[in-house]
């Protein structure tokens, strides 16, 4: 029945639109204990994340995570938090802002977290109700985990099910190789280095580390963010700069992905190191992992190792080069939905 003969009583129905979901992984609220605790709580309760027995883990998350580690990442969060709030929740919704103008009335833009707020479900629901019957999820996550990737598509799969008119969702893969991602990531390095007051002698890439079973059960991250490093080092071509790829975030007493950031750190300055960089090529944004752990932490355990130069660099975020790939990859993804 066209719209010209629907009967007068009937509800107006938004419908046509194309929808592009923004995904992070998520922030708590504010930089204090409550508010990290009910972060962390539902994190840590998420079965990819964590995967170890649900009535072996339970306890020990309620019974000794949740009570001692909220007061100490909260203090982590204040020393980066910003007056526009979480680094990670700013620099996303800025980039879905940013995403928004290039793409124009084509395409309905919003962004959301897997933890925290906004929700997936919620940001499915607005985009829904706003006419969009085509959606592209796209999470933010160059290299693929089942902790990150498939958990998002899990989320939003859960939102579907609530839903009576569903709409016809696409997800952005992992582009972990992508020629885009590897020249913005290239190019934004290059002036970064380029801008620093010494000159570095080593250039750490850090990615975010994983349990090493993971990649024993068939997660494709660590062989993605290896590859990622290895076509980014060809990009820089810097022969005197020499490059280290490293996990960082390790957590619990299983062993993880190496090697570690922090070690590798130390080993650095012992060796005698004691001009380094450091980049983290797997966040899109920058957050707690990158402002805290790395430019901080990882500054002052540089420097007390015996390091005498160290420089934390950002992440694409919100820039030129970043939003000029993001642009491209969703465009193409996009294809046959919008001119």
């Amino acid at each position: 029945m066209s719209a010209r003969n629907l009967p007068e009583d009937h509800p107006p129905v938004a419908s046509g639109e194309i929808g592009l979901l923004l995904l992070n992984l998520g922030t708590p609220d504010a930089p204090d204990p409550a508010s990290v605790r009910r972060y962390l709580a539902e994190f840590l309760s998420d079965r990819r994340v964590v995967e170890i027995p649900w009535w072996a883990w339970q306890p020990i998350l309620r019974g000794i995570v949740l009570t001692t580690r909220p007061k100490k990442s909260a203090h982590a969060y204040k020393q980066v938090w910003t007056e526009a709030g979480s680094p990670l929740a700013a620099i996303t919704r800025e980039q879905a802002a940013k995403l928004q103008q290039r793409l124009g009335a084509a395409v309905k833009v919003a962004h959301a977290m897997r933890y925290g707020n906004p929700g997936i479900a919620a940001e499915l629901e607005k985009l829904v109700a706003g006419g969009c019957e085509r959606i592209l999820l796209a999470p933010l996550y160059p290299q693929y985990s089942a902790a990150t990737t498939a958990t998002v598509v899990d989320k939003a799969a859960d939102a579907l099910r609530a839903m009576r008119w569903q709409p016809a969702l696409r997800t952005l893969p992992a582009y972990h190789d992508d020629p885009l991602y590897i020249e913005a990531l290239a190019k934004d390095l290059s002036r970064q280095l380029d801008a620093l007051t010494f000159q570095p002698e080593v250039l750490l890439l850090s990615f975010h580390g994983m349990p090493e079973r993971t990649l024993h059960l068939g997660d494709p991250y660590h062989c993605q963010c290896r590859k990622t490093a290895r076509l980014l080092e060809e990009a820089l071509s810097r022969p005197r700069l020499r490059m280290v790829t490293t996990f960082q975030s390790r957590f619990g007493r299983a062993k993880w992905l190496e090697p570690a950031t922090d070690a590798v750190l130390g080993e650095e300055a012992a060796k005698g190191t004691r001009r380094l960089a450091i980049a983290a090529p797997g966040f899109a944004a920058d957050c707690l992992e990158t402002l805290e752990e790395l430019a901080i932490r990882g500054r002052e355990q540089f420097l007390a190792a015996g390091g005498e130069h160290y420089a934390a660099l950002a992440c694409l975020n919100a820039g030129d080069a970043g939003m000029d790939m993001l642009e491209a990859i969703v465009r193409r993804e996009l294809s046959g939905w919008i001119a």
